[in-house]
């Protein structure tokens, strides 16, 4: 069975298909990071607070020119693996720089800069510059048109743990009700076009039950050839809605190059085929590259590869292990992970929660009478990151210990307290207290698995009349 699922001789044109895709969107995501958040938000500027995950504390900017200079190294070597130049080391570089980029800001986690992080480790390892690369230029003999399957399965594999863990996740009272969708919906009625339909209650019911539905039954559909092709067309409509609607980057093209290759393996082929009927260039493109191929004098047939390769086994069985479990951590704590975050990062639950906070810290030097009774972090925190840290029970602890520090070095003193005084609503929900104001987060170390004892519990049908269960349709 395993020889089958991981070694069975499968066509590489899906893989290179994705690798043009992954570097072509890898390109275009940095080249957005820098000019939205460096250069127009000055987010990564060092002089400015970045809030860190904590164990990554060591990662820095760098001030400008390098800063810049960094991000379009990045940038450039996603178009390296897209071309398959120097691949091993244009990948290398960018799993690198991508991820240097998603630990230097905390408030900048967005789902799909995790599964590109995870993407782009992947692809190091993958015989991704096999067929249609330039580093065949120089080394004509790593040609392949059959590869292992593994490749493919892992790709396929994290495309449906992302769906599928999905969907599992909307099914919870909030989303079933319709929230928070029927929260923020209303609030894009100016969009041009689409505007007033979004304002109707109706569409984020459908919208509601319809995510639920795709992220559910997507994979099982595109694994049946009467259902396949349906499924893809649904998907599409779906990633492309969300474009159009919430502006979410590059993930919704990422999800539809993943699920495109659930398609049979010759699918690029099909579509290169069309192409060349359609457009001159891309004919004469493939000529060249046949006439390359031909001057090679390959037997594909005796490069099949059929070895099962114990290490090769290993790492594809620990990917697995880690990505099934590692969204399931939420559930070892006793709480709403949409209200304390406890496992929320990293386990898909995609547009589930929409959190507002308010509030400020009390500051004390507790060896004198200094006192700063309302400390609004917003006066050394950029926008992005004052509305996000106040609903984020960790980003707080970091905000807190931050402010601690400023103040034992302006007081001169060891003795500095830090009291949170925070409310927040989730999904429509009146405001109600977030934090336990008695306790000193000056004190409060971060754990990686304790649960936040200081975030006060959820009421759950704290809802004003027009989102209460009883009205909700």
């Amino acid at each position: 069975m395993l020889n089958k699922i991981l070694y069975r001789p499968t066509d590489i044109a899906p893989l290179i298909f994705f690798r043009i895709v992954f570097g072509v969107l890898g390109f275009l995501d940095v080249v957005g990071v820098w000019a939205h958040y460096h250069i127009r938000k000055d987010t990564f500027n060092p002089d400015n607070l970045q809030i860190k995950y904590y164990g990554f504390e060591w990662v820095q900017a760098f001030p400008d020119p390098w800063m810049s200079l960094i991000f379009w190294t990045i940038a450039l070597a996603g178009l390296g693996v897209a071309a398959g130049k120097w691949y091993r080391f244009s990948a290398t570089l960018f799993a690198l720089g991508f991820s240097y980029i998603f630990f230097l800001e905390k408030c900048n986690y967005l789902n799909h800069g995790y599964l590109f992080c995870v993407l782009s480790y992947l692809m190091i390892f993958l015989p991704a510059d096999r067929a249609f690369a330039l580093d065949l230029k120089t080394s004509p003999q790593r040609y392949r048109k059959y590869i292992a399957r593994w490749p493919i399965f892992l790709l396929k594999f994290l495309m449906a743990v992302v769906y599928i863990y999905g969907g599992i996740a909307k099914i919870n009272p909030d989303w079933l009700q319709g929230l928070p969708l029927r929260v923020w919906l209303p609030f894009k009625k100016d969009y041009f076009l689409i505007g007033p339909l979004l304002e109707q209650d109706w569409v984020a019911w459908f919208m509601s039950y319809g995510g639920l539905f795709h992220d559910l039954f997507i994979i099982p559909f595109m694994l049946f050839k009467r259902t396949r092709v349906m499924a893809f067309i649904l998907c599409c409509g779906f990633h492309l809605t969300n474009t159009a609607v919430f502006q979410i980057g590059i993930f919704p093209w990422l999800s539809m190059a993943l699920t495109a290759l659930f398609f049979p393996t010759d699918f690029p082929r099909k579509a290169v085929d069309y192409l060349r009927s359609k457009l001159h260039l891309i004919e004469k493109w493939h000529s060249k590259y046949q006439g390359f191929l031909a001057n090679l004098n390959i037997n594909a047939t005796e490069q099949l590869p059929v070895k099962r390769n114990a290490l090769i086994s290993l790492f594809v069985i620990s990917i697995i292990v880690v990505n099934l479990l590692l969204p399931l951590r939420h559930h070892a704590y006793d709480s709403n992970v949409s209200w304390t975050e406890e496992g929320h990062r990293y386990a898909w639950r995609m547009m589930l929660r929409g959190k507002t906070g308010v509030g400020y810290f009390h500051v004390k030097d507790l060896s004198s009478d200094k006192e700063i009774k309302k400390l609004y972090a917003k006066d050394f925190l950029s926008k992005r990151q004052d509305r996000k840290y106040k609903t984020h029970p960790d980003m707080i602890l970091f905000v807190a210990h931050h402010v601690r520090d400023m103040y034992k070095e302006k007081w001169d003193t060891d003795s500095v307290a830090v009291y949170p005084n925070f409310r927040a609503r989730l999904n429509g929900r009146n405001y109600q207290t977030y934090t336990d104001n008695t306790v000193d987060l000056a004190k409060e170390e971060w754990h990686w698995i304790r649960p936040y004892s200081w975030i006060l519990p959820l009421k759950e049908d704290n809802f004003p009349d027009k989102y209460s269960s009883k009205n909700s349709k």
